[in-house]
């Protein structure tokens, strides 16, 4: 409680007030996870706002499948869901939270089965901010100059220009793998 504010050491000293931990995969690098940058404080606020208190308990590690498809970072993709439950599970392991608030982003699904406390789980997908990305170059297009690329017909910088217009900004990806789909049966 070393690091509460006053009135949050107060509430959580009564011990009558539920105090929740956070937990997020918030990262810039990913789009789905970057909109999670400012729901900590939004979370802590509204536990406020609430009687309870709220304590940003530990992010987890993100990877994007999509991102890592033939580097070696892609036989990754599995082994995270361990990590992720495992990071959840330090996070957590002080046994002081009556609860957890989870905002996710495509990876954090996989951090359900580390705990069994209540939790309140906030869906990218679900948050405004953190919506399915819009696509600003149709499938096919982005198909057929990966597939130029492979061939050798057009250079990195086109592939990238290319990669930028399909995926240009925050928000869920529109691949509905096992992240995705985890994440609505989660929901």
């Amino acid at each position: 409680m070393a690091a509460f504010s006053p009135h949050d050491k107060l509430v959580l000293r009564s011990q009558q007030r539920p105090n929740l931990a956070i937990v997020s995969s918030y990262n810039d690098m990913l789009s789905a996870h970057q909109p999670l940058g400012r729901f900590p404080e939004i979370i802590k606020q509204a536990a406020r706002d609430a009687g309870a208190v709220a304590q940003f308990a530990g992010g987890v590690p993100a990877m994007c499948d999509g991102v890592t498809q033939g580097q070696p970072g892609m036989e990754l993709s599995l082994f995270s869901r361990d990590v992720i439950a495992m990071a959840t599970a330090i996070a957590l392991s002080h046994n002081v939270f009556d609860g957890r608030a989870v905002p996710r982003g495509m990876r954090q699904d996989r951090a359900g089965p580390a705990d069994r406390r209540p939790a309140i789980r906030t869906s990218a997908r679900r948050i405004r901010a953190g919506r399915p990305m819009t696509s600003g170059l149709a499938n096919t297009e982005k198909a057929r100059i990966r597939e130029l690329h492979a061939q050798g017909k057009v250079g990195r910088g086109e592939l990238l220009e290319a990669e930028m217009q399909s995926y240009h900004g925050p928000g869920t990806c529109t691949f509905y793998g096992t992240a995705n789909s985890n994440q609505m049966l989660m929901e």
